[in-house]
């Protein structure tokens, strides 16, 4: 399968959808109503905007577990999921923070969402959550036994962590895709906000021999042209918000920008050398 058969080009733009708090985390506003009004208005602009995928993140419910949210969380997000997936016919994905992958996957199954998104699907990482290690082996096994068919994009060397050893990215990339077999990787700067450097980008995609490799932070319509030299596709969030400012609601002017950028630096790309198609792991 490739990235063009999930999103109908090959140099797919995501937008987020950041959840305002969602019950039981400490910032929760005690109405699911304003939340999913939130999220149905981001999730149109995105689309109208012109992005090729949403994925729908519980960006506002810091401090994060390290590894299972709480029930009430999983089912808020597929509740909001759904009422999302009535207002776009974009491909949708999950990320449920800090690393619950697993409720990530039951959510995206249950509501026929095409993939998710992974912090720490192989390796050790140290985090503000504490130590948060990969269990690719579950995630995969349960995949099996949900008989699901639900895309996992995993991150490699994930922002706001550090890897508990020294760990040589090009080996990183090649764990996550060959021991963890994610179905693409993602590469971030070290926090939210921050780019990924471009060497690395170049690095990783080397390493994953054709499998995609995604920029998952810091992506503005002013650096994409570069970033997507090296890379096949962009997870955007912060840029496309009112003055830039994570806290602000999508700004659909800003997203029309932002994927206007990315176009002209992809078509570029296109004119200096012909790129074949990458594939996600069947």
């Amino acid at each position: 399968m490739t990235l063009y058969q999930l999103f109908k080009t090959r140099t797919p733009i995501i937008g987020v959808v950041h959840l305002l708090p969602l019950p039981t985390s400490p910032r929760w506003g005690g109405s699911l109503k304003a939340v999913i009004d939130r999220a149905e208005q981001e999730a149109t602009a995105l689309a109208s905007g012109g992005v090729d995928g949403i994925i729908v993140e519980n960006f506002f419910d810091a401090p994060f577990p390290k590894n299972q949210v709480d029930p009430a969380v999983v089912s808020a997000m597929t509740v909001v999921v759904q009422r999302i997936q009535n207002l776009v016919t974009l491909p949708v994905g999950i990320n449920v923070l800090r690393n619950d992958a697993r409720s990530a996957i039951a959510i995206a199954t249950c509501t026929k969402a095409q993939f998710i998104r992974v912090n720490v699907l192989t390796g050790v990482m140290a985090t503000d959550q504490g130590i948060i290690e990969g269990e690719a082996h579950h995630l995969l096994r349960y995949r099996r036994e949900l008989g699901s068919d639900v895309k996992i994009f995993a991150d490699v060397l994930v922002k706001h962590a550090r890897p508990l050893s020294a760990v040589n990215l090009t080996t990183a990339v090649q764990d996550t895709i060959e021991r963890g077999l994610a179905d693409a990787v993602i590469m971030s700067g070290w926090a939210t906000g921050d780019p990924p450097n471009l060497e690395d980008l170049e690095l990783a995609t080397s390493a994953a021999n054709g499998t995609p490799v995604l920029i998952g932070s810091g992506a503005s319509w002013e650096n994409i042209a570069t970033l997507l030299v090296a890379a096949d596709g962009v997870i955007v969030s912060s840029a496309l918000k009112r003055h830039g400012r994570r806290e602000q609601p999508i700004d659909p002017n800003r997203v029309s920008q932002f994927v206007e950028a990315a176009r002209k630096g992809w078509n570029s790309k296109e004119e200096t050398k012909s790129i074949p198609s990458v594939k996600l792991h069947s």
